[in-house]
């Protein structure tokens, strides 16, 4: 594209990211369109000759916004609300252009040391030690499953070099978790070969913490069995109700038997860097590697996820491969970002978050963390002053887990199924939901940027309103 006209299109595309971001509250946040409704609007095959950009850009509002949900909208509360910032765009728009691969100090000097500064920045905001080093990957599901394998490797079997398969030697290798533990960590002991027997969930209390004891039991149960203990995922913030596993105690635990801990703190360890919430991370200290996303609580646009490590060799060790293609001189004296993962091929994701710390500031991050929280407990306070909704569950931090319960009605979990469905697909907002025991619940996550207590109430006038047409007086 000529540079007269990238300028010209350029322009377009911020004025009209500038506008969606303005106007963002007024689209229904679920996309109303029915399955298959943008493939059937789409040519059936790729175009035999360019066209004009003019033409793609109205297509974006012709045929790609319907079929949006809006993430970024400050109606959307389920799963864990996420949103991007302005400046993180920025960032994405600059990354797009310099289209680094920071697979090597070499190619990308500028996506290495910026990731180290701003991840050493992020440490010190967390008030974590100093031994603590970060890489950066994509997902917390890509992270975790790094930190497995780090576990792993230093179980000391040599599965990095003879593998799992065909040997004799190797007893089953056990992986601990809670019962409300993230669906990725199933996924990373498939994805390892380690398998699902390896892993084995902990009973949690009515609080939905992993209970200590029974963690204590379940280890030495399975060492008395020949089972090998490698790693313990405790999780601060967990994914259904936020809850909060016992770190310190379970810390103990991992030291006395030897187990790599891995602290999975994706969602919440953004409020890390608010003071009055560290006593909540108490004892992740003392953890063998964290994983914290800044995609999900820091304004930063999606994909960012940190994974610390007290000792970063570890992965090294568990991954570093440099064929002859790719050595360099001086390869002792930098770090090369393809140890320590899968990947060779590496993003520039430091920059948009780099752009987000500046911008904002450690004390204007805080603020909005605050804010966020205060809006939950908001909402949890008018849900407890209610004879018709119920808390299910503690708010440690901006996700509120909660029930319509009216007298009178046999199936609550069907009328709260009802309710969600019914929200969601009105656009009015969006809610997702979880089982607590055997209770359909309710959640409420609170995390965009935009959002203020109007959508707050919106929501809860919204609830009260589904429930009355349900006929529920």
């Amino acid at each position: 594209m000529p540079a007269d006209e990238f300028r010209k299109y350029g322009y377009e595309v911020v004025d009209w990211i500038a506008n969606y971001f303005e106007h963002i509250d007024e689209y229904p946040v679920l996309s109303q369109v029915e399955p298959n409704w943008l493939k059937d609007n789409m040519p059936a095959s790729a175009p035999e000759n360019g066209e004009d950009f003019g033409t793609v850009l109205a297509d974006v509002d012709r045929l790609i916004m319907p079929a949006v949900t809006h993430w970024n909208h400050p109606n959307f509360h389920g799963l864990f609300s996420t949103s991007t910032s302005s400046v993180g765009v920025f960032g994405e728009m600059l990354t797009a252009a310099f289209d680094l691969k920071g697979m090597l100090w070499r190619t990308s000097p500028v996506s290495t040391e910026l990731e180290d500064v701003v991840l050493d920045w992020l440490r010190q905001m967390m008030d974590l030690p100093e031994h603590f080093e970060g890489i950066i990957y994509d997902t917390a599901s890509v992270s975790t499953m790094h930190a497995i394998a780090a576990a792993r490797e230093k179980a000391g079997f040599s599965i990095r070099d003879k593998g799992m398969s065909g040997r004799d030697d190797v007893p089953l290798l056990r992986v601990y978790c809670s019962e409300h533990v993230h669906s990725s960590i199933d996924k990373g002991v498939i994805t390892l070969g380690l398998g699902l027997r390896s892993l084995r969930k902990i009973e949690c209390n009515d609080r939905f913490e992993m209970i200590p004891e029974k963690l204590a039991a379940a280890i030495e149960e399975d060492i008395a069995a020949g089972y090998k203990p490698i790693c313990v995922i405790p999780t601060i913030g967990t994914t259904s109700t936020s809850s909060v596993d016992p770190v310190d105690a379970i810390a103990d635990i991992c030291e006395k038997y030897g187990i790599w801990l891995h602290v999975d703190t994706a969602y919440a360890g953004s409020t890390a860097i608010v003071p009055e919430y560290r006593p909540l991370f108490k004892g992740w200290e003392r953890a063998d590697s964290i994983v914290v996303n800044p995609h999900k609580w820091l304004f930063t646009p999606f994909d960012l996820s940190v994974l610390y490590c007290k000792d970063l060799s570890v992965l090294k060790d568990a991954f570093s491969l440099v064929a002859e293609y790719l050595k360099t001189t001086g390869e002792q004296s930098v770090k090369n970002g393809m140890d320590y993962g899968i990947q060779l091929g590496r993003r520039f994701r430091a920059l948009k978050f780099w752009f987000v710390i500046r911008y904002f500031g450690r004390e204007g991050l805080i603020a909005r963390l605050r804010d966020h929280c205060r809006l939950a407990r908001l909402f949890a306070s008018w849900v407890e002053a209610s004879d018709r909704f119920e808390l299910l569950a503690p708010v440690p931090f901006a996700l509120v887990c909660f029930r319509a319960c009216p007298a009178g009605v046999e199936d609550l979990n069907a009328l709260n199924e009802r309710i969600m469905n019914d929200i969601n697909t009105s656009g009015e907002a969006y809610l997702s939901h979880t089982k607590l025991g055997d209770k359909y619940t309710l959640r409420l996550s609170v995390g965009s940027i935009r959002v203020e207590e109007r959508h707050i109430t919106k929501v809860w006038d919204s609830l009260n309103r589904h429930l009355a047409e349900g006929g529920v007086a």
